[in-house]
């Protein structure tokens, strides 16, 4: 019996039966390349119509831009941005929305002007009788 002991000892082995794992992986396989095409099913939606139209305009935008320092600059219909102080600036916007109502007006700031400087800009363009103003950013430092 000692010999069988002895013989027992050299004989055990440190390796992992990977068999069993790889049958594991083989079914999943199998379950997974049946279940796939099952999986891409669609499904019909209907969505409602509209009447609603794309927004067309015909007119350059009015462009009221500040800047990091809290600076106004004025660009009308396709112009260049003219540097204008505040009460000029609502006195010339107020002018030139009377003439024509349906131009678009938009504010515009570079990323590094402080929130409020371009909230104080949105509300001296409403003061001014903009009926609708839109936000638009511009990349860098400068927005002249």
């Amino acid at each position: 019996m000692s010999t069988l002991a002895r013989h027992k000892r050299r004989k055990l082995k440190s390796e992992i039966n990977v068999v069993p794992y790889i049958d594991v992986m083989l079914v999943l396989l199998i379950i997974f390349m049946v279940t796939a095409p099952l999986l891409s099913l669609s499904v019909d939606v209907d969505l409602p119509r509209s009447n609603a139209r794309s927004v067309d305009s015909k007119k350059d935008p009015v462009i009221v831009t500040v800047d990091a320092e809290g600076r106004y600059f004025l660009t009308l219909e396709g112009g260049k941005a003219q540097p204008i102080d505040a009460t000029e600036l609502s006195a010339r916007l107020a002018a030139f929305v009377a003439q024509n109502k349906d131009v678009p007006v938009f504010v515009a700031a570079p990323g590094v002007t402080e929130y409020q400087k371009v909230m104080d800009t949105m509300v001296l363009v409403q003061a001014a009788g903009v009926p609708r103003v839109s936000l638009m950013s511009q990349p860098g430092g400068e927005g002249h």
